[in-house]
């Protein structure tokens, strides 16, 4: 056993602790409290971490670690341009993964994993494309969801993914737990999504899909038209499944199938409307926010206002490198704050960052805030001497500085 100590405990679940600490057993937190009340307490060395703050490892509620190397390889193919469309986009990195070598998707994710760490993140809601590389994801040191996601319209397919799936989910090894991905509305057919709700229930493995992104998945919803209808369809040979104007948003669209619930991760949520956000409360929907992929991509901002009045459970996601610049969740909040003034408060924030994407990924009974019994994931914050008249929350968030990382009560090495 040891005893972490440190100027401030910010336990997220609870009110900041000055003077606070943590002792920590077997990797798990055995004691939360103040330094005085575990001296007394147990009987163990002490790590005393100054004029420090200690708050849990990051959540980040959604990625795409297989892509950490994209910008680089778009210089290698001789693809290094920022589309201006979201379809375009989708063509870039179609294109860009159909040329890669063996192995440098595992690379790729690999050095995910290491950026994750190393910007104080301890646990993700990872998509997965790729089923091979999912035994790179035994020996990380990473918790949380392995989404794997599924793409497509043909019928004939449908049994063999979620067959396929299953049986990857089923011997699923290491600290991710299994989660599925049917992609977006426009991309998986309504037998796909109906068959991966009901496996979903089987295995008792939430759902991550990219909802209402673009305008363009808007416009294809509601009356077949746009870049969806004429370019990606094509693109993937699905022309003889372009369904006939259906009048309805991707929410109404799911909700009219049966497949959002609890279980059920809303990612991005740019476009959707009032009466989406309803039925998203409704169903016990998470939404997750990828502010600065949304920026770069060109496809809007999300109601956040709207999103924060209604209740919605929120979460931060990066989302990808093929769309942002860095893994950083405090770069994430950074530019939520600019972009969004005055909706969120510091607390708020830093509950998104950590115990709202453990909520999301249904892992929060191991993970996500500074509690006894939950895995000792934390991190030491440096820099964060509190002014008069100002909260932790908010130095922590103008003045924190990332010096130490602990995942189960080590450093990684």
């Amino acid at each position: 056993m040891r005893i972490y100590a440190a100027s401030y405990l910010l336990p997220i679940s609870s009110p900041p602790i000055e003077g606070g600490a943590l002792a920590v057993k077997d990797g798990r937190i055995v004691a939360v409290g103040k330094i005085n009340e575990l001296r007394a307490q147990f009987s163990a060395p002490v790590t005393d971490l100054h004029e420090s703050v200690l708050m849990p490892g990051m959540v980040n509620a959604h990625t795409h670690l297989e892509l950490t190397h994209f910008s680089a390889w778009k210089v290698r193919k001789d693809l290094d341009y920022l589309p201006k469309r979201y379809v375009e986009w989708i063509q870039q990195v179609v294109k860009i993964k159909r040329s890669l070598e063996p192995g440098e998707l595992e690379h790729s994710a690999r050095e995910g994993m290491r950026l994750c760490v190393e910007s104080g993140t301890t646990a993700v809601g990872d998509i997965l494309s790729d089923l091979s590389l999912v035994p790179l994801y035994r020996d990380t040191v990473l918790t949380g969801r392995l989404f794997l996601e599924a793409i497509g319209h043909d019928p004939l397919l449908c049994d063999t993914v979620v067959a396929r799936i299953e049986a990857t989910l089923e011997n699923l090894q290491g600290g991710l737990l299994p989660g599925l991905s049917p992609h977006a509305p426009h991309t998986v057919s309504a037998k796909l999504f109906r068959c991966l709700q009901d496996l979903s229930g089987k295995l008792g493995a939430p759902k991550a899909v990219h909802l209402s992104e673009t305008a363009a998945e808007a416009a294809f919803m509601h009356d077949t038209t746009g870049d969806i209808a004429e370019l990606l369809y094509p693109m993937a040979h699905w022309e003889q499944y372009l369904p006939h104007p259906m009048r309805t948003t991707s929410t109404r669209y799911l909700d009219e199938l049966g497949v959002l619930d609890s279980a059920t991760l809303a990612v991005h949520a740019v476009h959707v409307t009032p009466n989406d956000v309803s039925i998203l409360k409704e169903r016990g929907v998470s939404v997750v926010l990828c502010p600065r992929s949304n920026d770069r991509l060109f496809v809007g901002c999300a109601p956040h206002k709207l999103l924060k009045e209604a209740g919605l459970p929120l979460a931060l996601g990066t989302d990808s490198l093929a769309s942002n610049d860095s893994l950083s969740l405090w770069d994430e909040i950074r530019f939520l704050e600019q972009i969004a003034p005055g909706v969120f408060s510091c607390q708020d924030l830093l509950a998104m960052a950590t115990l709202g994407g453990a909520r999301a990924l249904q892992i929060d009974s191991d993970t996500g805030s500074l509690e006894v019994g939950k895995r000792a994931d934390f991190l030491v914050l440096g820099g964060c001497n509190v002014a008069a008249g100002a909260g932790i929350e908010a130095t922590v968030l103008a003045k924190g500085r990332l010096e130490r990382v602990y995942v189960a009560g080590a450093a990684p090495q």
